[in-house]
């Protein structure tokens, strides 16, 4: 469903992503793990068309993201890591105006919106200027907009900042969820307590290069050990010192 065929992104003599060879399939949740400035949001934003590669392609569904746009990014919903909000809208007007640029029939959508908006515990605050929305509220509004028109490809960029234990409980499940509704679902963060307990398989980027990827225990074996957690892998694969990793799983 998601394919990277040799991506590569370059600012003058700086590699930022170094030929990335990877492939999603679907129904599946694949975490994108690496510490800041590993490369992460560099290759999200290349798998949406945001950026342009320096060379190799970008597969969403079968399309080209270079040479197939509007197809491949039809196929997909995308959660940056800092969204942008109308926030003089209510939470159900704003929903309302990214469904009709999906061209979704006004019926559906109607039913759609109240779908999402129970699903992620907004139909309180529906009527609600978004202004007046908590960060995590915002953040789960931001969620509704990206599967308003049902994504068999979701793209996601550390969805779970700021958020409180209950609100990123909700999206785990969520992802879930989906991947078992056969959605493709691409995680990127470095929240190690959320990799391990959502992904079916992880990949682990190092300063713009993928050094390991495959469930838990292919992870093991890259890393040469057989003890410990998906922390102690990290560390080792990366060799970086230290890590801060909240004890309750989600970025603080």
């Amino acid at each position: 469903m998601i394919r990277l065929v040799n991506i590569t992104k370059r600012y003058g003599e700086f590699l930022a992503v170094d030929s990335l060879d990877l492939e999603v399939k679907a129904g599946e949740v694949f975490g994108f793990l690496g510490p800041n400035g590993a490369g992460k949001t560099t290759t999200i934003r290349m798998m949406m068309g945001i950026l342009k590669p320096t060379s190799g392609h970008v597969i969403l569904g079968g399309y080209d993201v270079e040479q197939e746009a509007q197809r491949a990014k039809a196929l997909a919903g995308f959660i940056p890591d800092r969204p942008f909000i109308y926030e003089k809208l209510s939470g159900c007007e704003f929903l309302e105006f990214v469904g009709k640029l999906h061209r979704i029939e006004p019926e559906k959508l109607r039913g759609r919106i109240a779908e999402l908006l129970g699903s992620l515990e907004l139909t309180r605050w529906q009527d609600e200027l978004v202004e007046s929305y908590s960060h995590g509220m915002k953040q789960r509004l931001v969620v509704c907009a990206a599967l308003i028109h049902e994504p068999r490809i979701l793209i996601i960029d550390e969805p779970m900042v700021g958020m409180d234990p209950k609100g990123a409980r909700t999206l785990k499940n969520l992802f879930r969820s989906l991947a078992e509704k056969g959605t493709t679902v691409f995680l990127s963060t470095h929240s190690i307590g959320v990799a391990e307990e959502v992904c079916d398989r992880i990949g682990i980027i190092h300063k713009g290069r993928l050094i390991a990827c495959g469930a838990m225990a292919d992870l093991y074996r890259q890393a040469k050990t057989i003890n410990g957690n998906l922390e102690s892998v990290f560390l080792e694969l990366t060799h970086e010192p230290s890590i801060d990793v909240p004890a309750s799983g989600y970025e603080q």
